[in-house]
């Protein structure tokens, strides 16, 4: 029998080649470029810089191109503003 395709969540193609922030478990925080994404929440950045707190300031540390993993990743949003979106949870009526 054939599965029912899953469908994705959050639908990021809006997103494409406009600068993001991502936040990963553990702390870790970047801001980059959004070049591709799966059903996975897996992306591919450009351009990106981590930024991290030292003890007196905040640091920012470029990287490039980069592959983050869709699992490690808590919390997403645009550089520039942000947007409301409804909560796809929520039992339709």
């Amino acid at each position: 029998m054939d599965k029912p395709k899953r469908e994705a969540i959050l639908d990021l193609s809006k997103y494409v080649n406009e600068r993001i922030r991502v936040k990963f478990t553990g702390g870790r925080e970047v801001t980059g470029v959004l070049k591709g994404f799966d059903q996975l929440l897996n992306l591919v950045l450009d351009d990106v810089q981590e930024i991290f707190q030292t003890e007196s300031e905040q640091t920012t540390r470029t990287l490039g191109l980069v592959v983050l993993r869709g699992p490690t990743i808590t919390l997403l949003s645009p550089v520039d503003g942000h947007e409301e979106i409804a909560n796809p949870f929520l039992a339709q009526e």
